[in-house]
């Protein structure tokens, strides 16, 4: 049993109009519920279990920003319950880390019910996200790592979404740093394809490598919905060197490579690099 008992009790969130509670899962840790879906999950007791298959993928490439263990910087735009965060601070103590939500209520919910360990370096922020986004790069602010994880399908909010945004966050970015974004689809995957072309629109203006796609192999093969992660920026490049090896015993993940990131799971799995996402996109786009 977790040494963080959530106590159950139920906010209302402002800007959503939603409901949202934590309650333990069966299977160990809790589940954060907004509007009585299942959004998250997260164990503090073991923050380095991550249950859902996207953000595992989301933090085999925060492994290889930089050498194992060594604090990063990491803007996350949607903070949901606090899973990456408190993954970055078990496997990088002393990271600094920014979390952007909407709505106010949220992030303060799920601290006073699941705590962050004691020395967390999190600044939350209460803003949306590419207005956050925007205020952080015209101050100068710079991450290793910027992940977007919001709810941003075809019925989602349109400026959270297309190149102009992804060219702001890539800007964010250090000569080393990642851009990370989720992308939920339904059959078809067509809004995955128009994505990944904006993406490499961004990626294009701005110099910098991407996008490559991770998800299942089941997914991308029979083009079904699912959770996609698309990866870019100059991280791609500095892992490319040749001669890498994936992930060793000690936990390091090794250069940011497809075949390494491929070799972490989850399975089965496909990481497709920039070719190989743009070959997608036209798969996708000839049916």
């Amino acid at each position: 049993m977790s040494a963080h008992p959530a106590s159950g009790r139920t906010v209302h969130l402002s800007a959503s109009g939603e409901d949202a509670r934590i309650l333990p899962d069966e299977l160990g840790g809790f589940v954060l519920e907004i509007g009585g879906a299942v959004q998250s999950h997260v164990d503090p007791a073991e923050p380095t279990a991550i249950r859902y298959e996207y953000l595992r993928r989301v933090a085999n490439v925060l492994d290889g920003v930089a050498p194992a263990g060594a604090p990063v910087r990491v803007l996350h735009l949607g903070a949901g319950a606090l899973t990456l965060p408190r993954y970055v601070q078990a496997t990088r103590p002393g990271s600094a880390q920014t979390a952007v939500d909407l709505d106010r209520e949220l992030v303060s919910f799920v601290l006073a019910e699941l705590p962050m360990p004691a020395g967390t370096d999190l600044d939350s922020v209460v803003a949306d996200a590419r207005l956050a986004a925007v205020d952080l790069l015209m101050d100068g602010e710079r991450f290793d790592a910027v992940v977007l994880d919001i709810g941003t399908g075809e019925d989602g909010a349109e400026h959270l979404r297309g190149a102009a945004f992804y060219g702001e966050l890539l800007g964010l970015l250090t000569d080393t740093g990642a851009l990370l974004v989720n992308i939920g689809d339904d059959d078809g995957l067509r809004f995955l394809a128009a994505e990944l072309g904006a993406l490499e629109a961004a990626c294009a203006e701005a110099g910098v490598p991407g996008p490559w796609t991770l998800a299942s192999a089941d997914m991308l093969e029979r083009l079904e919905l699912g959770n996609a992660v698309l990866a870019a920026g100059p991280a791609l490049r500095a892992g490319a060197a040749p001669g890498g090896t994936p992930s060793d015993a000690d936990g390091d993940a090794g250069p940011l490579t497809p075949a390494a990131l491929l070799a972490r799971g989850p399975h089965p799995g496909a990481v497709l690099d920039e070719a190989e996402s743009a070959a997608l996109a036209r798969r996708i786009g000839g049916r």
